[in-house]
């Protein structure tokens, strides 16, 4: 078992039993800060579906209104003009073949990859190396997509994607700590509102079961849902 820091174990000591209201949630976790780097922060939502069935997934794409306050580096596998958008929208590589091949090689130092249809009968055979990173271009991620320039844009400024894990559980980073407040109640709502909204109509009983924010080195603070 992992040893945990001192001020961990403080932290962890200061925990609410209960869940709190969201914007107590974050005042609490931001009253954590500590360490030498600005933390990132995450929020994990617990659902109420059976991970069993693929009508049940939870997988999908939303932008947050302040970022997530890093750097996203994107890729986009694409043709002609196309090349030439992605690299002016803000990706760090764009093509076709040879891109696929450097991937194929084992390059893997990019954290999105957007592709455009026409291209994914060659990216298809990167699922093996792409799929267990998460960056395998998808249509319901929003990274598979005829609008090449837009989506490399969205995903440069902080468009995020995620997917239920085999808990049921849904994971995002929501921010940094050093972000205002308010601009991190308003990141992780816009967060929490996406996943009400794409319930999947066979889910039976609660949905949300649970929601838990947390930084890159603290406990994790309960949020009341409402």
């Amino acid at each position: 078992m992992r040893k945990r820091s001192k001020r961990y174990e403080e932290q962890a000591g200061q925990v609410p039993e209960g869940a709190l209201a969201l914007e107590q949630a974050v005042e609490k976790v931001q009253s954590w800060k500590g360490g030498k780097f600005d933390q990132s922060v995450e929020c994990v939502i617990q659902l109420g579906i059976d991970t069993r069935k693929a009508d049940q997934a939870v997988r999908g794409a939303v932008s947050l209104p302040h970022g997530i306050g890093k750097s996203v580096r994107v890729i986009a596998f694409c043709e002609g003009e196309d090349v030439e958008k992605a690299i002016g929208a803000g990706a760090s590589e764009a093509g076709s073949d040879e891109l696929v091949a450097k991937v194929q090689g084992g390059w893997l130092d990019f954290d999105v990859a957007i592709a455009h249809p026409r291209m994914m009968s060659k990216v298809g055979k990167l699922g093996r190396i792409l799929g267990p990173q998460g960056k395998m271009p998808s249509p319901k991620g929003g990274t598979v997509t005829a609008e090449i320039e837009k989506a490399v844009k969205d995903y440069s400024a902080g468009k995020i994607e995620f997917r239920n894990d085999s808990g049921g559980n849904v994971h995002a980073l929501v921010g940094k700590m050093s972000f205002e407040k308010a601009k991190l109640v308003e990141n992780i709502e816009m967060f929490l509102g996406t996943i009400r909204r794409m319930k999947p109509s066979a889910a039976k009983g609660a949905y949300m079961k649970q929601v838990c924010i947390s930084a890159t080195m603290t406990p994790s603070v309960k949020v009341a849902l409402s």
